[in-house]
């Protein structure tokens, strides 16, 4: 999932989906509420562990924490070098994960297949928006964390798609993490000089401001969902279906980037010297060699995720 969360038009949502413990993530979310508030408060730590289900939430963030400084890394080298077999292998896991959620949902009728076209339209809508520019404002940068953790809870929405629709993925998601990886890095040996750089305090500041909206939103979203779920299951899986199917034009892999320029026609730059994203222009690819590699990287995605769903097919016969 931290993996997931960091790549553009990947949700983090989709795996806790396709591996099963996508209900028990957010009921566990759920339980952060005052009860568990008194516990803390009277120190009954244990008890509150137990509560909130912290063995599973404390491996989940943890292996979350472990793969966004980690397998993350590989991604952002793999996408910079093999952007087109990269895009393709997610294509194939986001259909993967339609075909996985769509064999076993049985409760088909016109209130579910309405949900299910209006998740298809929202999915296809944000797919086309055009980014917006870097803004570092704090308060803005804790909305954007309230919005981008949506990514986890909703299958389907890249939070990290919506950060670059937002203008600050860059920000939040690279410099920002960078800043804090060479923090961890700078401590260890013995090298306390980032103390006074005020360009490395600031983007400290941002993440800690971003990663407070994010908590602020998985908690609070967690009980919106749980709610929804409990009293509307049906309608809600079927909206998500619907997003993930419309989610796919924002991972398509055949796409080129499309920058900013500005009337005289020259590349706008943003304050990290980065050239401004505009908008994505997609196409039909050629057919050649290239076309055979990525569509067997799209099978092999595609392969991965039914390779998880017969995995925890097998863990479930075993108990």
């Amino acid at each position: 999932m931290g993996a997931a969360n960091k790549v553009p038009g990947v949700s983090g949502g989709i795996v806790a989906f396709v591996m099963g413990f996508y209900e028990e993530f957010i009921y566990a979310l759920q339980k952060f509420n005052l009860k568990a508030g008194a516990l803390v408060f009277t120190g009954r730590f244990k008890d509150f562990y137990r509560y909130v289900n912290g063995r599973f939430l404390s491996l989940l963030f943890l292996g979350m924490i472990i793969s966004y400084f980690s397998v993350s890394k590989l991604l952002d080298y793999l996408i910079e070098h093999y952007e087109l077999y990269v895009w393709s292998v997610f294509f194939g896991m986001i259909i993967g994960s339609i075909y996985y959620i769509y064999k076993d949902f049985n409760s088909w009728n016109s209130k579910t297949i309405l949900c299910a076209c209006l998740g298809i339209l929202a999915g296809l809508s944000i797919s086309f928006l055009s980014p917006a520019t870097q803004n570092d404002n704090l308060w803005f940068v804790f909305l954007c964390g309230i919005i981008s953790v949506s990514g986890m809870a909703l299958p389907g929405f890249s939070g990290s798609f919506i950060l670059i629709l937002l203008g600050n993925y860059v920000l939040l998601l690279v410099d920002a993490v960078n800043a804090l990886f060479d923090t961890f890095v700078l401590i260890v040996t013995r090298d306390f000089s980032f103390m006074t750089d005020l360009e490395h305090l600031r983007l400290l500041k941002v993440l800690f401001v971003f990663t407070l909206g994010s908590v602020v939103g998985l908690v609070s979203l967690s009980h919106l969902l749980g709610y929804i779920l409990k009293h509307y299951k049906f309608k809600t899986l079927a909206l998500i279906m619907g997003f993930i199917t419309g989610s796919l034009g924002v991972v398509w892999p055949w796409k080129k980037v499309l920058f900013k320029q500005d009337d005289l026609g020259q590349f706008v730059i943003d304050t990290n010297g980065e050239q401004i994203i505009e908008n994505y222009q997609r196409y039909l690819p050629d057919i050649n060699l290239q076309l055979g590699y990525a569509l067997l990287c799209i099978g092999i995605g595609t392969a991965i995720v039914l390779g998880l769903e017969w995995y925890g097919k097998q863990r479930k016969h075993i108990k």
